[in-house]
């Protein structure tokens, strides 16, 4: 069932809450630019197996209101602590993709991880998504510089070209052209003021704080969030323990689905 949630006035968010009366709890954020459909092959399993699980559409992406303002980490981990919230809950895993992750760690420092017993960040766009002069990792600030400008001369163009980028393995056109549906349900603004903020803001000071158990999975073959950003998480939270996706890119619940969800499940439900 689908519920409209308020997280600030006249703003409400999306969120689907499937098999509420499982007995683990796993809230799931997506990735930029997609939204929380992107996790369908986890939503019509894990339920399967006695998971509740909820997947929130960011502000400005899929079902969610759209406003101009609100696209800083700061804000959008506020949003998941009113989801968390309005539904109650307690001793969750929160899940978070790619930005999502990035979002779901924000949460965890800002909130003091309220009402989550367990982390799961898959390729988390986290401790930056870009290089800086102290960290060689991430995209090239002028790389997302030009995905910036692509974007607001076409953004359709700029989503297929982002999306060239997000499989390792074969994938069906017929799939590619599913996530670029996605990515074009958002409201433009939000896609581009969801880039800089992934560009200008890091994660540095948050890893460190948090102290619950957290699974790392990553794509070693992931050409927009590398491997070594789920290193240097690993590193950073010393709860944590990192699985290696090797044949996966960025989008390992897809490429890699079955070992995903074995992982999540077993992560989640222990």
């Amino acid at each position: 069932m689908g519920y409209q949630i308020m997280v600030e006035p006249g703003v409400q968010v999306y969120v689907e809450d499937l098999n509420p009366q499982g007995a683990h709890t796993i809230l799931f954020l997506h990735g930029w630019p997609l939204n929380g459909s992107a996790y369908e092959y986890q939503l019509e399993h894990l339920p399967k197996m006695g998971f509740r699980c909820l997947a929130m559409d960011t502000r400005g992406f899929g079902r969610s209101d759209r406003p101009w303002h609100g696209y800083d980490y700061n804000r959008l981990a506020d949003d998941v602590r009113a989801v968390i919230d309005t539904f109650g809950l307690e001793g969750i895993t929160l899940a978070g993709h790619s930005m999502g992750g990035a979002i779901a760690i924000r949460y965890m420092a800002r909130h003091g991880g309220k009402g989550v017993g367990k982390l799961a960040l898959f390729g988390a766009a986290a401790p930056s998504f870009v290089r800086r002069p102290d960290f060689p990792y991430g995209k090239m600030r002028d790389e997302v510089n030009a995905l910036i400008e692509q974007g607001y001369k076409s953004r359709p163009t700029m989503l297929r070209a982002f999306g060239d980028m997000f499989f390792y393995r074969y994938v069906p056109p017929a799939l590619i052209d599913w996530f670029l549906g996605l990515g074009l349900e958002a409201a433009g603004w939000a896609t581009m003021q969801c880039l800089v903020t992934l560009r200008d803001s890091t994660m540095f000071g948050d890893l460190g704080r948090i102290r619950v158990p957290t699974l790392i999975l990553h794509g070693v073959h992931d050409k927009i969030c590398p491997f070594a950003l789920g290193e240097m998480q690993h590193k950073g939270i010393r709860t944590s323990v990192l699985v290696p996706f090797e044949e996966s890119g960025h989008g390992l619940f897809w490429e890699q689905r079955e070992k995903f969800n074995s992982e999540l499940a077993g992560f989640a439900g222990s």
